[in-house]
């Protein structure tokens, strides 16, 4: 067999699966290899905490008690990231089989955008909390792809998976909701009877709410009130708050699409409009293309999803996992215009796959410098402190943190080039008080404290230490250390 068939022949499973293997543990070794702690990494690390089941993630918190052999949670990574790409890597093989049966390479493209989402790696940054988000994704992705003759496994299974996803990572629900539109767009192209396409949908709303019936009466009732979001004020305007939701998730997505990445996505656009055209073309009255339309609206929505009904709005990229649906369909539509051409026509969507994986390689560099920084100004403030014996034995040193966009230098390039780095990075400080204990000081107290340092900052009391990044103030017993506003990069010159 010539190798060029490779590339259009039929797979097998073992093929399909290590195709997933490969390709989903390609896209996770930068984020591997920079060993980067992520935000609510650094407190859960030293704490071994959870604290899960309190935000209605319950599953989350039993995944890192089985995983641990513990009641709580020891930083063991990456093993939960690795075993969730091999979980990962099982489900988009079982959804490329549901959407081909006798799948090519370019069925196995169109699925995993899935896993490719480029702000999906803001998800797999957290250390503790990517891998529950990503097993979430996997029994989602599970739910719609399952099939059993038996009425009650059709039921049952699916319902169990989808409360297994909403407690592990609730925002998942959206990407159920997005695969059901693209199963929709699959049984018009299968030109499956109407009365059909509906029975269908109604089961997978029937799984969904049996799901969330699951959910609540075994996760829910461990959720906080704190960990409760409220919903949108119905009486002040809901809708003009949720378009300017919408407008801000607008504003962060077209950060993406500096340099190549508009022609990329303009190409695959204008394939995909050609997979609509000839969906409409099989469908009467055009029913079909209307269809596709609603479908691909919906799916726009359903990038953010339920996060836009939320009075405290999200507006991170972990939060719109939804853009790997809509990808996906973009693909299946684009497969659908470019396959009656020629064969191998349908392999140009490797392209914008190898974009995206660019884009993660990238962000794990990223990510390096910003362990680089991070520790040198960590090793810095731990070498000051324990020098002085009055900081040393201080009873309490208090830690403000400044934000900014500015810490990161060595980037600068990078986000000036791929502006969407620095969103998916959301990185905006030096170091933080959960950082102190690894280099041995253990009286600088939590975040959470931080005003007492930023008053003491601006009330002009004489510094008792300063060098490039902070100042350390000495009242007493008790220290304070204010971290300097880094200035604005205008220029580098090399």
């Amino acid at each position: 067999m010539r190798m060029s068939d490779f590339f259009v022949r039929e797979l097998g499973r073992r093929q399909v699966l290590w195709f997933f293997l490969l390709a989903t543990a390609l896209y996770v070794l930068p984020l591997i290899l920079a060993d980067f702690p992520y935000i609510d990494d650094n407190w859960r690390a030293l704490a071994a905490g959870n604290a899960w089941a309190g935000q209605g993630r319950l599953f989350a918190d039993w995944l890192y008690e089985v995983l641990t052999f513990s009641g709580a949670a020891p930083n063991i990574f990456p093993l939960p990231l690795l075993l969730a790409v091999v979980v990962m890597a099982l489900a988009l093989s079982r959804l490329t089989f549901h959407y081909f049966p006798e799948p090519t390479l370019a069925g196995c493209l169109v699925v995993l955008p899935l896993w490719y989402n480029p702000f999906l790696l803001q998800n797999l940054s957290y250390q503790y909390d990517g891998p529950c988000m990503a097993l979430s994704l996997a029994a989602v992705i599970f739910a719609i792809s399952f099939d059993s003759v038996s009425r009650v496994q059709r039921w049952l299974i699916p319902a169990a998976l989808l409360a297994l996803a909403i407690g592990l990572y609730q925002i998942s629900l959206n990407v159920f909701l997005g695969l059901c539109g693209v199963a929709l767009i699959r049984a018009i192209h299968r030109r499956v009877p109407w009365a059909q396409i509906w029975r269908m949908l109604g089961c997978k709303g029937a799984q969904l709410g049996l799901g969330v019936l699951i959910y609540s009466g075994t996760a829910y009732p461990f959720m906080l009130p704190e960990g409760r979001s409220d919903l949108l004020n119905w009486n002040a305007h809901p809708l003009l708050q949720i378009g300017i939701n919408g407008g801000r998730v607008l504003e962060k997505v077209a950060l993406l699409f500096h340099g190549g990445y508009p022609w990329l996505f303009g190409l695959l656009l204008l394939c995909a409009a050609m997979g609509v055209v000839r969906l409409g073309r099989q469908t009467p009255r055009w029913s079909g293309l209307l269809a596709c339309l609603s479908v691909l609206v919906s799916l726009v929505l359903l990038v953010p999803g339920m996060t836009l009904l939320f009075r405290d709005f999200n507006e991170g990229a972990r939060t719109l996992i939804g853009f790997g649906v809509l990808l996906v369909l973009l693909f299946y539509l684009a497969n659908l215009g470019l396959a009656p051409l020629h064969r191998r026509l349908p392999l140009l969507l490797m392209i914008p796959l190898l974009a995206t994986l660019s884009l993660s390689f990238a962000y794990g560099r990223v990510l390096t410098m910003q362990k680089t920084f991070a520790t040198s100004v960590l090793y810095s403030l731990g070498q000051d402190i324990n020098a002085h014996r009055q900081l040393r034995e201080a009873k309490r040193i208090y830690l403000s943190v400044s934000y900014s966009d500015h810490w990161l230098v060595g980037a600068a390039g990078s986000f000036k080039q791929l502006p969407v780095l620095r969103y998916l990075l959301n990185v905006d400080y030096a170091v933080l008080a959960e950082n102190l204990p690894g280099v041995g000081v253990t009286n600088v107290v939590a975040e959470r404290e931080r005003r007492n340092a930023t008053r003491v900052g601006y009330q002009g009391f004489p510094t008792f230490l300063e060098s490039r990044f902070y100042r350390i103030y000495l009242i007493g017993d008790y220290g304070f250390i204010v971290l300097k506003e880094p200035a604005a990069i205008k220029t580098l010159q090399w």
